[in-house]
């Protein structure tokens, strides 16, 4: 399997990933009674984790190793997007997750990470639009 394939394997499974987190999963902790929020919360972090972490790592990866390899824009402004994602997430969605984990969250905070978790949204969908193309012009030429 190429690195091409790999990359655009890992940035469909962000996207899918992302897009059922905003559209089902974010918006379904405003349903929770606040103690089943808490409870639920805590097996869904450690759940999701097993998932979210490969593939991010796996992303980071990949982009820094094709940006190594070559300059090129695609390279240079992906890997971009993707350290744009690690800063959104651990500087954003960390901190609401764990207000969430500590009971210390109010509906605010839930309305947060759906409306904030668009940027994320957007920039992994982006993200794999691009790759896509990327893909498909690697292998006509």
């Amino acid at each position: 399997m190429t690195i091409e394939l790999t990359r655009l394997l890992i940035d469909f499974g962000l996207v899918i990933l992302i897009w059922m987190v905003q559209l089902n999963i974010y918006p379904s902790f405003l349903y929770y009674a606040r103690e089943d929020l808490v409870q639920w919360h805590q097996k869904y972090t450690v759940g999701i984790a097993v998932i979210v972490i490969p593939l991010m790592f796996g992303q980071l990866g990949i982009y820094g190793y094709q940006l190594i390899q070559s300059q090129d824009p695609f390279p240079i402004l992906g890997f971009a997007i993707v350290l744009i994602q690690w800063i959104l997430t651990f500087a954003i969605f960390v901190p609401l997750h764990n207000a969430i984990g500590q009971n210390l969250h109010s509906d605010r905070t839930l309305q947060n990470l759906v409306k904030r978790n668009w940027w994320r949204t957007f920039l992994w969908s982006g993200l794999f639009v691009w790759s896509l193309v990327e893909f498909i012009n690697t292998k006509m030429i």
